[in-house]
């Protein structure tokens, strides 16, 4: 991978939790030397600690390529002071912070400043997340291609044409994995309901999603034909599907509303 200016100037993260460990393990994975990365992080884990990149350094890069804020949104007024310093330069900032928006940032930074604004997902931490993201009118192609080429270490990404789709991509891929984990949940509890013991529900329920997730992604069928493909007229599948795709009770109706709930929170966040 071509880290660019990076690979001179250096790359500073702010805040190191579990999003920010996931993309520095997939950095330097990917040939970024680890004395190019600097970590400000107040409670570092052991495992950041063993990298061997700058943790917490009194010497800071004099000019970072990127800043990248991964700290929680709640503490994005009290962190950002401290990496200010390169504001109005060359340095790329690079947030992750949910429901903080770009003049957010551009009024702390109160210069005319490169600022990108992304929304990854939790299955980051494994390679399978994908990051929406759109840069305010001071990023050039080039610096968001570098922000991309940065966020890809962890999934997919894509690029936003409006900062006011990000509401809908945090309730549909941000939030989108808590409601696949209750899926789950639900789905073991239904079958150990049946009869199945709790272990081996779960591990039915976990093997079932994963499986189906991977072939609605790696399939040129489109997640409706698939779903006509497993379903037999008047089979199990069937008298499942009439239950669940019920338009007052079922799965259309229950995640309009749930999507539209977490759309309208993070509306309500970045106000």
């Amino acid at each position: 991978m071509d880290f660019g200016e990076i690979a001179t100037r250096g790359l500073l993260l702010l805040g190191c939790g579990k999003m920010g460990s996931a993309m520095l393990q997939g950095w330097l994975t990917h040939g970024l030397a680890a004395d190019r990365v600097w970590v400000m992080d107040p409670q570092p884990s052991d495992w950041v600690m063993g990298t061997g990149v700058h943790v917490n350094a009194q010497n800071l890069p004099t000019n970072p390529a990127v800043v990248i804020i991964a700290v929680k949104p709640q503490l994005v007024e009290d962190a950002l002071p401290a990496v200010l310093q390169w504001r109005g330069g060359e340095t790329i900032y690079i947030s992750i912070a949910a429901g903080t928006t770009i003049a957010s940032f551009e009024s702390t930074l109160e210069q005319p400043t490169p600022v990108v604004r992304a929304m990854p997902n939790t299955p980051a931490a494994v390679g399978k997340g994908i990051t929406a993201l759109i840069g305010n009118a001071e990023v050039s192609e080039a610096q968001l291609g570098l922000a991309r080429a940065l966020l890809s270490v962890v999934g997919q990404t894509l690029r936003l044409t409006d900062e006011a789709q990000m509401d809908a991509v945090t309730a549909v891929s941000g939030s989108g994995p808590a409601y696949v984990f209750h899926l789950i949940e639900t789905l073991a509890a239904a079958g150990e309901a049946e009869g199945l013991p709790a272990d081996l529900a779960m591990q039915l329920a976990k093997a079932t999603v994963a499986g189906a997730g991977a072939l609605a992604e790696a399939s040129d069928a489109s997640p409706a034909e698939l779903r006509v493909n497993v379903t037999s007229p008047g089979g199990t599948t069937a008298a499942a599907l009439d239950v669940l795709m019920d338009d007052v009770l079922g799965f259309p109706a229950l995640l309009k509303k749930g999507v539209a709930a977490a759309a309208r929170r993070s509306r309500e966040l970045g106000a």
